[in-house]
């Protein structure tokens, strides 16, 4: 696939993101938002991040910015620094996607880019390579005062839980252990990888889930959490090892905060507007873009108290709030410590086990996963024919009457029995994702499963429907 924007920045085969075509991007951004000289750089674990880093700083010192090199550390923990420090920057991270494929995202000194700033960027793009050499200053601060963030809003609030830590190859796996067993916590290191593992939060493997279901059976930990590759998205567990969808911890952790407002994307659990917990829910497309533009005109309200998450746990919260033992300032990007560790500390407060906690939400289930290595263009395809065509999604979903369609982001139906499921193309990837919310777990997992099967074969026989 051609490296192109999505929903969380450049991306693009590790091939196809040539030092002059991630030097023309990087020149771009950095002649579309404004700077003071400086340009921070932080990268993921991957085997080629180091090298696009390296290209990152090289075009940086070619347009006699200063650079400062975070290293490996979270994209928030990046972002956090950069904000602070009133400095753009890019992070060199695929997320959660295979060890093949990489991506680029850029950070204005306010944040994360706009789309407006995305359609600038592209527009003054041109392919070139970087003529200087870059010689960084490592900069270590960015880790340690993302640390610090919830060492002091949560002293000992985990104190005397058991938890596991699911390592793989995320760039936070040796930190979040440190910051967990600083609160208090004992913490078990588990599954850690000295090859790239592409965890994806949203649509978490059959073979992830047994693992971590094998982990926990002997009733070893209260909880078993995880983050993807650039530890913006979290992975959370019961003590059974069943994996907590990323919407049902987003809700958790926006009523432990108090706040008022949440703002997310159409694919996540209507359970957020049916707990009753906020006094307002706006729904957005998917994308951190999206949810951070609706957010901020939501925050121009004063004393408003917003919080924005999506599907896959990333949370991002609009307004200074408070721990259980300091306060925690606004981080208007995709955070996945800040989820974690409230949620367990919301449960150890309250004296709950998290699946207890859980069950205080109402019973409205979601499953989600994709069909990986499909073309964007066939994805695409399929799901405008069933968009457009009534007797098409008749024909693929024989026997279900659908009573409501929102095309706010791909094709979402509601069926006449309370089902909702949802396709959606990706944006930059070859996959095809499909999200289902039914009254119970197995039905939503079946449904999806049921679904993806079904385009699977389509796609194999090269037939529509």
């Amino acid at each position: 696939m051609a490296p192109k924007f999505g929903t969380s920045g450049l991306r693009g085969l590790v091939t196809e993101l040539t030092d002059p075509l991630c030097a023309g991007y990087v020149r771009a951004f950095l002649h579309a938002v404004p700077h003071d000289g400086r340009l921070m750089i932080a990268r993921d674990l991957r085997p080629s991040s180091a090298r696009i880093a390296a290209t990152v700083a090289d075009t940086a010192a070619e347009l006699c910015l200063r650079v400062a090199d975070c290293g490996e550390v979270p994209t928030p923990a990046l972002a956090l620094a950069a904000m602070a420090a009133s400095a753009p920057s890019v992070m060199v991270t695929g997320s959660h996607i295979p060890a093949d494929r990489n991506g680029l995202k850029f950070y204005s000194a306010l944040g994360e880019i706009t789309k407006a700033d995305e359609a600038a960027i592209v527009a003054g793009f041109s392919e070139a390579t970087p003529a200087a050499k870059a010689t960084p200053e490592i900069a270590t601060a960015a880790r340690a005062a993302y640390a610090r963030r919830y060492t002091d809003a949560y002293a000992g609030a985990l104190k005397g839980l058991r938890i596991g830590v699911y390592q793989h190859s995320s760039v936070a796996r040796d930190l979040l252990a440190e910051v967990l067993t600083a609160l208090g916590a004992k913490v078990t290191p588990l599954g850690r990888s000295d090859t790239f593992v592409p965890v994806d939060t949203e649509a978490v493997s059959d073979d992830t889930r047994r693992m971590l279901a094998a982990w926990a059976a002997d009733g070893t930990f209260d909880a078993i959490v995880s983050l993807d590759g650039d530890a913006d998205r979290p992975l959370v567990t019961d003590a059974a090892g069943r994996v907590i969808p990323g919407d049902v911890i987003g809700t958790l952790t926006a009523a432990a905060l108090g706040a008022d407002t949440v703002v997310t994307p159409v694919s996540s659990n209507t359970l957020i507007e049916a707990s009753g917990l906020f006094a307002a829910t706006e729904r957005t497309r998917i994308g951190s873009p999206y949810v951070i533009a609706a957010m901020e005109a939501r925050m121009a309200t004063p004393g408003a108290r917003v919080a924005g998450f999506e599907a896959n746990g990333g949370f991002l919260l609009g307004f200074a709030a408070a721990g259980s033992s300091g306060p925690i300032a606004p981080l208007m990007t995709r955070d996945a410590f800040l989820p974690i560790i409230a949620t367990l500390a919301t449960a150890a407060a309250r004296g709950l086990s998290l699946t207890d906690l859980v069950a205080t939400l109402p019973a409205r289930v979601t499953a989600s996963d994709r069909l990986e290595e499909v073309p964007m263009e066939w994805s695409q395809a399929f799901v405008a024919r069933l968009t457009r065509d009534a007797a098409a999604r008749a024909n693929f979903f024989a026997g279900r009457r659908e009573t409501l369609i929102d095309l706010t982001e791909g094709l979402r139906m509601t069926f006449s029995d309370g089902a909702i499921l949802h396709l959606r193309p990706s944006g930059n990837a070859p996959e095809l994702r499909c999200y289902a919310e039914t009254a119970d777990t197995a039905t939503a997992t079946a449904l999806v499963r049921e679904t993806l099967a079904r385009i699977a074969d389509l796609r194999n026989h090269e037939k529509t429907p």
